[in-house]
């Protein structure tokens, strides 16, 4: 057993790593919740209220609970941590009843790795949050600061028709493994690591740090190795460290990586450059390997258990699967509108009969009802079972295909049964200047503006319907415009000496079918009152000029992006301050003329 990692505490009440057999296998319980650490936050934050800790202290101690600082003074976001995205009913209530009571603005939000957050929250009633998430199983445990984070994993692993085998186990035994391991507690920088379960990559291992994806060798499970992947600044795509390794061994290679890492004290020198990427980057991937392969033949592996039985985390989904309905509604007057739906966001699942079905969620804002709505869904229709997604969305898993129809129209009742998951109209975002410290824009409002600009255009070609769009508010990736199809990163631009708030535009990313591919930047700058026109004349053009089965990415990189900037080289152009362009001088769900404020971020903290 691994020596170092001290969540094996006996004061945990929902399984530890020496116990790890107090609830093992529900979605959302992989990490075990100890008691004391809600007493020592309890503790640690009212020291801090009261001067006997600095904030740099508090900070690091906050960041590892899950608790971030937000830009407005004396409030908190707190990330719940859902490995692979997993999570059950009752847990979504419980997230309906944290943005009913605790949070202002009546909303929990879905991230881009699969995490939940709420914001806006008073410190003081932080702490009575984490311990309402550790009653109902749920952890903030490393959700921030330089920890290993959530480790995300592809939403339609263990019924996916093409893959060799499940990772979803192997998920969770990597996650007991790290959490609270005093290796991962303060490293150089954060550490991102995702699982895929087949070479379509939907979890995108290409941008992480470390990434897996499973294959069969002779018989036997294993996984492809990727690492030194990474969007912000300087973004690259992840090569492959190791081309098989064994279920016994992944574990190991994982921990080498995370220990030569750990190491690597001159990238703690410049926190901006600090991530592996930077350190593979100057030594090379052959001489990385070389390091990686000297640090697995170390006298800490003897000390270790590598096997991943003892704390894999297994679940027999089939077994809890709901039988046939009874009496299944079917399209009557609203046959077409379900036709629509159906074709967008449901998938058949390897398992005959039961098909997946993605909730498309705008932006992945959930309200209190909804999040009651989904959770109730689940119990009937779906066995319990379901996973928060990269894109912001939901998949229920496990629905009868007879029984589409219902949840198709119980969806509609709360306002999720939109067609269009993963299409053109789902605009992912991250939350912008609404509350992060490094947000330069309004990426939300702007987001909210773009999917009814597409919208209404009433867009049937299949080929325009598979371009993705996403937005982050300042120049790291937490939007993932780095490879979405149509990108945007927000910035500022000055007009008549007043400053105006503008994007930066990246084109022809690419993440789908196994592929990753920065996207190139445009060299213009466009307000953000008029980037919805900037992407309707991009959907135009491509729509025009396109070869006849030409996919969104491989467009821009047949044409060219100069062609793009002579499309957008007007919607640059400055204009007074008057009463007459006084809505370009102001963001999006905004009420003021706009002013760049940035505060520190704490993830380099």
């Amino acid at each position: 057993m691994n020596t170092a990692t001290t969540a094996g505490d006996q004061r945990g009440r929902v399984g530890t790593l020496e116990n790890p057999e107090v609830h093992p296998h529900i979605p959302g319980r992989v990490i075990p919740i100890l008691e004391r650490e809600f007493d020592d936050f309890d503790a640690e934050a009212q020291k801090f209220l009261d001067g006997e800790t600095d904030r740099q202290t508090f900070m690091g101690f906050r960041l590892r609970q899950g608790v971030y600082g937000q830009r407005q003074p004396d409030v908190q976001m707190i990330r719940v941590k859902l490995p692979f995205g997993g999570f059950t009913p009752d847990q979504f209530d419980t997230f309906a009843e944290i943005a009913e009571t605790y949070a202002p603005l009546k909303k929990g939000h879905i991230t881009t790795r699969q995490n939940v957050q709420f914001h806006f929250i008073p410190l003081l009633e932080a702490a009575r949050i984490l311990r309402r998430l550790g009653d109902a199983g749920l952890s903030t445990r490393e959700a921030c600061g330089n920890t290993v984070r959530n480790v995300v994993c592809d939403p339609f692993a263990g019924v996916d028709p093409d893959e060799a085998f499940d990772p979803t186990p192997y998920v969770g035994a990597l996650v007991r493994y790290f959490i609270r391991n005093e290796l991962t507690q303060a490293l150089p920088r954060k550490f991102k690591i995702a699982f895929s379960s087949t070479e379509k990559d939907r979890a995108v291992t290409g941008i992480h740090d470390l990434g897996f994806i499973p294959r069969l060798k002779d018989g036997r499970k294993g996984f492809r190795v990727y690492t030194g992947g990474g969007t912000s600044i300087l973004p690259r795509v992840g090569r492959v460290l190791y081309d098989f390794v064994g279920l016994g061994n992944y574990l190991k290679v994982a921990e080498a990586i995370i220990r030569i890492f750990d190491r690597q004290d001159k990238l703690r020198k410049n926190r901006a450059r600090a991530r592996i990427k930077f350190f593979i980057d100057r030594i090379g991937l052959d001489a990385f390997r070389t390091l990686v392969d000297a640090e697995m033949r170390g006298d800490w592996v003897n000390d270790r258990n590598f096997d991943p039985g003892p704390l894999q985390w297994n679940d027999n989904e089939e077994e809890r699967a709901p039988r046939a309905p009874i009496n299944p509604g079917s399209p009557n007057g609203d046959r077409q509108e379900f036709a629509r739906w159906a074709a967008a966001n449901v998938q058949p699942q390897r398992q005959s009969g039961f098909s997946t079905a993605a909730v498309k969620i705008a932006q992945g804002n959930l309200t209190p009802e909804q999040f009651r709505g989904v959770a109730q869904i689940m119990r009937e229709f779906t066995g319990g079972h379901a996973r928060t997604s990269d894109e912001q969305n939901v998949v229920l898993r496990w629905v009868r295909n007879e029984s589409l129809y219902d949840v198709w129209r119980r969806l509609q009742a709360i306002g999720l049964g939109d067609a269009g998951a993963h299409q053109i109209n789902d605009v992912v975002s991250c939350p912008g200047t609404d509350s992060c410290k490094l947000g330069i824009t309004n990426s939300m409002g702007l987001a909210q503006a773009i999917q009814r600009r597409v919208e209404a255009l009433t867009i049937d070609d299949a080929l325009t319907k598979k371009i993705h769009i996403k937005i982050s508010g300042c120049p790291n990736g937490c939007g993932r415009h780095h490879i979405a199809d149509i990108g945007f990163y927000g910035a500022a631009m000055k007009f008549d000496k007043h400053q105006v708030p503008a994007y930066i535009v990246m084109l022809g990313g690419q993440y789908d079918a196994g592929q990753v591919r920065m996207g190139q930047r445009l060299d213009v700058r466009i307000p953000s009152k008029r980037v919805p026109e900037a992407v309707e004349r991009f959907v135009r053009h491509y729509r025009a000029y396109r070869r006849a089965s030409e996919a969104f990415a491989d467009f821009v990189e047949h044409v060219g992006t100069d062609s793009f900037e002579s499309l957008i080289t007007d919607l640059s152009l400055p204009v007074t301050f008057d009463d007459e362009h006084m809505h370009e001088f102001i963001d999006w769900n905004q009420n003021r003329v706009y002013k760049l404020e940035r505060g520190e971020g704490e993830c380099t903290a």
